[in-house]
C-alpha cells in the first residue's frame, strides 16, 4: 500500500492556531479569572482575533478529514475530550463551564461527515465551497435568532425553535442556556465542509506538493499533538498564573 505523504504545512498552520489560542486563552484567565484591567480584549479586535481562530481549525479540520485514516476512532475521541471538558468545568468551575464547545463540535462533524462523504463526493468540489460557505454565511446568526451573518440580521427565526438541549446542540439555545465556549453544529458544520470541499478542489494539484514540505519544526510538533496540548493547556495557565499571583 503507497504510504500517503504528510503535509506539514497543514500542521504548521494548525500549530500556529494552537499558538494564538494559547495566548488568546491566557488573556481571557487573566481579564476573567484574575481581575486583569484590559479593555481592548473585550473590543472588537479581540473578538476578530477569537474568530481566527476557531475559523482556522474547523476550516483546517474539515479539510484533513479525507487525510486520515480511522475517521470513526478519531471523531470519537475527539466528542469523548469535548464532554470530558464538560465534565470537568461544571464539577470543577460551573461558572466557566464548556457545554457544546469546540472539541465537541469538531467529532460531531467528523462523525457526522462520515455517512455523508460518500454522497457529498458527487458534487463538484467547487459548487460544494460555494453551497457550504453560503449556508454558513446565512445562518450564522442562528444561536441570535436570526439568519445573517455578523452585523446583518436578515429574518427573525421564530423562538419556538430555541426549546431544548437538542435544539441547543443544533444551533438554536433554549433560553437561559450559557456556556464560555459554544460551538453549536450549525452554522459550523458547514465551515467544516466548506474545508472538505476545498481540499477535494486541491487534492491533485500541485499546490498540495508545496504543503509537504517541512519549514517550522516547532509548529509543526504542536500542530501534530493538538489535541494534548488542546486538553492541557488551560489547567497549565491556570496553574502558572494562580503561581504568580501568590508572589
Amino acid at each position: 500500500m503507497e504510504k500517503k505523504s504528510r503535509y506539514n504545512t497543514i500542521d504548521e498552520i494548525r500549530g500556529l492556531a494552537i499558538v494564538s489560542m494559547i495566548l488568546f486563552h491566557a488573556a481571557w484567565d487573566l481579564v476573567y479569572m484574575f481581575g486583569a484591567d484590559w479593555p481592548w480584549y473585550r473590543s472588537a479586535g479581540a473578538y476578530i482575533w477569537q474568530q481566527s481562530i476557531c475559523w482556522s481549525f474547523i476550516l483546517i479540520s474539515g479539510f484533513c478529514f479525507s487525510l486520515g485514516r480511522r475517521q470513526l476512532l478519531r471523531g470519537l475521541i475527539t466528542f469523548g475530550c469535548g464532554l470530558a471538558v464538560t465534565a470537568v468545568t461544571c464539577i470543577f468551575s460551573y461558572d466557566e463551564r464548556v457545554i457544546f464547545g469546540v472539541l465537541t463540535l469538531l467529532g460531531s462533524c467528523t462523525l457526522l461527515m462520515l455517512p455523508l462523504s460518500r454522497l457529498l463526493r458527487s458534487v463538484s468540489p467547487v459548487a460544494g465551497i460555494c453551497l457550504s460557505s453560503a449556508l454558513f454565511f446565512l445562518t450564522r446568526n442562528i444561536n441570535d435568532h436570526f439568519l445573517g451573518f455578523e452585523g446583518l440580521n436578515l429574518i427573525r427565526l421564530p423562538d419556538s425553535l430555541y426549546c431544548s438541549p437538542v435544539s441547543t446542540f443544533l444551533g438554536f439555545p433554549e433560553p437561559d442556556f450559557f456556556s464560555t465556549d459554544y460551538f453549536s453544529l450549525f452554522p459550523w458544520f458547514f465551515l467544516f465542509a466548506a474545508g472538505y470541499f476545498l481540499f477535494r478542489c486541491l487534492e491533485k494539484s500541485s499546490i498540495m506538493t508545496a504543503l509537504t514540505p517541512q519549514r517550522i519544526r516547532p509548529l509543526g510538533f504542536i500542530g501534530r499533538h493538538s489535541l494534548i496540548i488542546y486538553m492541557v493547556h488551560q489547567p497549565i495557565l491556570y496553574g502558572v498564573f494562580l503561581l504568580l499571583s501568590g508572589i
